[in-house]
């Protein structure tokens, strides 16, 4: 009888494509999100290990105060407390310029991506500072010794001898940003979480909506994992010399000394 009701469920055509689109946005969002989080880190690991104190105290600034406040927080401080911000000034949007309405008028989806690409960069941030500071401060010394500017010893000898440490972290950042996009539901993203609260509301088939949902996330999270387990495997090969060259001629990798790690 329960498969039958879930069967039912399920195979109902608006039932899938509230789930097809929620898991779709879902799944845009940590991307957008990700992608634009992972550039923040990087701007903001490397003001916080520059030598200026003005981009140091605001690189730690910025990541103080994403780290000791709540996402959910962040998130109605974009879509709420912004727009809301001539308010104090006792001003209007009417009585704003088109230009500054439209500053101070943000779409649901984008003030998710702005908290979450916020939130996600600051603790990126610290894993990439860590990855950097952990490359052994002679071989930056020995690169300008031979002449290379800061930003060509950051990009051949530093970033790629720091990316397979930074990678691991990095990607369990990026897992949890898609857990934590499921908070975008409160201001009325249409992702997974979104759709399944007004499928259930539809229906009143609340536990089955909500395992079909757990479900997907479930599935998002694995091939996020498998993904992310390929590029961990890839980016420790060139760690080893024999495995950079054997790769970079387009050959298939020969069994390394070193036991594989398990995914």
């Amino acid at each position: 009888m329960l498969l039958v009701e879930f069967w039912n469920f399920l195979s109902d055509p608006s039932t899938a494509q509230a789930f097809w689109r929620g898991s779709w946005i879902t799944f845009y969002l940590t991307g957008v999100s990700g992608f634009l989080g992972l550039f923040m880190g990087l701007v903001a690991a490397l003001a916080k290990i520059s030598r200026l104190p003005l981009p140091r105290w605001l690189a730690t600034f910025y990541i103080w105060f994403m780290r000791g406040t709540p996402l959910l927080v962040q998130i109605f401080l974009v879509a709420f407390g912004w727009p809301g911000l001539p308010l104090s000034f006792g001003l209007r949007l009417s009585d704003l310029s088109p230009f500054w309405r439209g500053v101070f008028k943000i779409e649901p989806f984008n003030a998710a991506v702005i908290a979450l690409s916020f939130n996600v960069g600051a603790y990126n941030a610290e894993v990439i500072r860590a990855g950097i500071l952990s490359v052994a401060r002679g071989q930056v010394e020995a690169a300008r010794s031979l002449g290379m500017s800061p930003l060509q010893a950051m990009r051949y000898v530093i970033l790629p001898q720091a990316v397979p440490v930074m990678v691991p972290p990095l990607g369990n950042n990026l897992i949890a940003l898609l857990k934590d996009s499921s908070l975008a539901s409160v201001i009325s993203v249409f992702e997974l979480a979104k759709n399944t609260q007004i499928l259930n509301t539809q229906t009143f088939r609340v536990f089955w909506g909500w395992l079909i949902a757990a479900t997907l996330y479930l599935i998002m999270t694995s091939i996020l994992e498998q993904g992310l387990n390929h590029l961990e495997r890839r980016s420790s090969a060139y760690r080893n010399p024999q495995a950079a060259a054997v790769a970079s001629a387009g050959r298939r990798t020969v069994p390394m000394t070193q036991p594989r790690r398990q995914p």
